[in-house]
């Protein structure tokens, strides 16, 4: 009778760790292919959120070489522009709209293919979205609209008074967006 007890208890503990590592390879499956979206400009502060989530995010994953990128999952870069204001420039036969519409989508065109370079660099996956309007908004928008795992947004290290009068992406989007965001600090400046 023992010997048929624990034979039942070992089929028991067989299926247990089984059953574990089903359950863990589905976590590493989703974990792997998580979709992470990045908000770009062109300050120094929206790069070192890119570094740091290609790094902290996509880099720890023990990823050997040979892994295809798109095993790992996706970073979804978005630059927004801001609106135009026509009123500020005269229509008139100088063409100075176009010229200034022009110059935003290569600017627009710069960062994200200096962005592309470093996702490239450590071998993940990435995707491009260029939208226009209000940044905060566009946003939280784009990260609802594309499901994506979580927001990473860049912090330029506003004082109280700053922030209070020009406001901030980052802080908004904490409060508005239906995903995790996650605000990356600078390093601090050393006082040498």
């Amino acid at each position: 009778m023992e010997a048929q007890s624990g034979a039942v208890a070992g089929a028991a503990a067989t299926t247990t760790t089984t059953e574990q590592a089903i359950l863990m390879e589905k976590c590493e499956q989703k974990q792997k292919k998580m979709k992470v979206m990045v908000a770009i400009d062109e300050s120094d502060g929206s790069f070192y959120a890119l570094k740091w989530a290609l790094d902290h995010l996509f880099g720890s994953m023990g990823v050997a070489p040979e892994t295809n990128p798109e095993e790992v999952g996706t970073v979804v870069m978005v630059h927004v522009q801001q609106p135009f204001q026509q009123y500020v420039f005269p229509a008139g036969p100088g063409g100075a709209v176009e010229s200034v519409r022009k110059a935003q989508e290569e600017n627009a065109a710069a960062i994200l293919s200096r962005a592309l370079q470093l996702s490239k660099d450590k071998m993940v996956k990435a995707e491009t979205l260029i939208l226009n309007g209000e940044p905060k908004d566009m946003i939280c928008e784009a990260a609802e609209q594309m499901q994506v795992d979580l927001l990473v947004v860049g912090s330029r290290g506003l004082g109280t008074i700053k922030r209070a009068f020009l406001g901030s992406v980052s802080d908004y989007c904490a409060h508005h967006a239906k995903c995790p965001t996650l605000i990356v600090k600078p390093p601090k400046k050393s006082t040498k």
